[in-house]
């Protein structure tokens, strides 16, 4: 089965090759904008403009500070006051993938907080929306905040001292990274996307439905109104393996863009499912990062609790045997419809509605003997493609080998195109067989 997001993917690797040919695209990266904050005057807190090397802002409890007690890089950095405010005049045109700003207590002060908010020109609107989480500055040395904000087109940004009081806060060096959309990788060895992008996601805040993530550890597509992802995407060989103990600590991912409801660590509690991990965090142990990202909430679905611990933990297992056996794994998992039952009994969503309970779990595992060149010994002897199929619901066995189905029966199921990385005449050879070799 082939699907539209085959064309979705094709038209990317258009777009890539047609920026040769023709010039630039959007989807070409922009100039990094940094204010230092070296240059403009300003000695006293009471709102004025000031003009500075990107352009004219408004400094409201803010002055620029040139003191022994001011921490800056440079000869003077801005220092905030009770609700201080630093605010852009201008607006970037690029966008903004990602803001970085220095932060250091003015002297021995004590500790105050501070926020991250833009404004996209596109609104025609007045409304300032909040990037990121809030920031504590404890620190007398210059420390470095990072804000995820992946939000096209003209934008611009205002920093909000909001907690200290008369606290004294010094700001520096603001950064801002344009936006830039991330088309689907070209496919390689050992990479989580090797075997194909089944959805043409793409990094890109217009597509909230198929946004692409990857992690050094794996790959997703995130569906931002159902808070979860549609699929997930990784390999597995023993160099991901080790002695890493489990790290559980469950969080929000701050890599969504800004505005976006980031599922939290406890948007499951009292629901009846678990935290079902679609990269399995024992798939993850060659360090402390890696097994740290597995609990990520974009990496999570809500699973029935017997599914989770049982029929999937024996998959999960029967597969990192399979790498001890002397192959290399490709795996995609993920999940569709809606409604499953779990330990409290039926749900179709949780979180106040924000997180969709699927009432389909799947994976589809490619295996392969250790080795090069990995797509083009898929269907040759020694291949095995093992996919299965579960409903999301309590009582499930640990004989996982009783739900296996074909690829093309979950690409029916889905609309996605597993596998694509593949040359079509091998797709329809695996995709359409059914794996009975065994399951322990």
């Amino acid at each position: 089965m082939k699907h539209s997001y085959r064309r979705a993917r094709c038209f990317w690797l258009v777009a890539f090759v047609v920026s040769f040919v023709a010039g630039p695209l959007t989807v070409q990266a922009q100039t990094t904008t940094r204010e230092s904050f070296e240059t403009g005057s300003k000695t006293t807190y009471p709102a004025g403009p000031v003009t500075l090397s990107t352009g004219s802002w408004t400094f409201d409890d803010a002055l620029l500070g040139s003191s022994a007690l001011d921490h800056k890089n440079g000869l003077q950095a801005p220092r905030l006051t009770q609700a201080g405010k630093l605010t852009m005049g201008f607006f970037l045109p690029d966008g903004a993938s990602t803001v970085t700003v220095q932060h250091a207590l003015y002297g021995a002060e004590a500790s105050s907080a501070f926020e991250l908010f833009y404004q996209s020109q596109s609104c025609g609107c007045n409304t300032w929306i909040k990037a990121g989480s809030t920031v504590l500055a404890s620190s007398p040395a210059l420390q470095t905040a990072s804000f995820a904000v992946n939000v096209p087109g003209a934008i611009r940004f205002e920093l909000r001292k909001v907690s200290g009081g008369d606290a004294l806060l010094n700001l520096d060096d603001f950064t801002v990274t344009p936006f830039t959309v991330t088309p689907p990788p070209v496919a390689g060895d050992n990479d989580h996307l090797t075997m194909g992008n089944p959805s043409g996601a793409v990094t890109d805040v217009n597509s909230p439905t198929n946004y692409l993530m990857r992690k050094p550890q794996f790959a997703l597509s995130y569906h931002r109104d159902q808070g979860k992802p549609n699929w997930v995407s990784w390999y597995l060989a023993p160099v991901w393996l080790g002695s890493t103990p489990r790290q559980d600590n469950f969080r929000a991912d701050t890599e969504l863009p800004a505005g976006w409801y980031q599922v939290g660590s406890s948007s499951y509690s009292g629901s009846g499912f678990d935290r079902g991990h679609n990269t399995p965090s024992a798939d993850r142990t060659s360090s402390v990062a890696d097994n740290s990202a597995t609990f990520l909430m974009t990496n999570m679905i809500p699973q029935a609790p017997n599914n989770n611990q049982i029929t999937w933990a024996a998959l999960e297992n029967y597969g990192r045997t399979l790498v001890g056996q002397g192959n290399e794994l490709y795996i995609i998992m993920g999940s569709y419809g809606q409604g499953g039952t779990g330990s409290n009994g039926f749900a179709q969503t949780i979180d106040q509605g924000r997180v969709r309970v699927p009432s389909r779990v799947w994976k589809v595992i490619v295996v392969l003997p250790t080795g090069t060149n990995d797509i083009s010994r898929v269907g040759t002897a020694g291949t095995r493609i093992i996919a299965i199929n579960t409903p999301n619901e309590q009582g499930l066995t640990s004989n996982w080998g009783q739900y296996r189905v074909s690829v093309d029966s979950i690409e029916q199921a889905t609309g996605l195109d597993l596998l694509s990385s593949l040359p079509t005449a091998v797709q329809e050879i695996v995709e359409a067989a059914i794996d009975n070799g065994p399951t322990q």
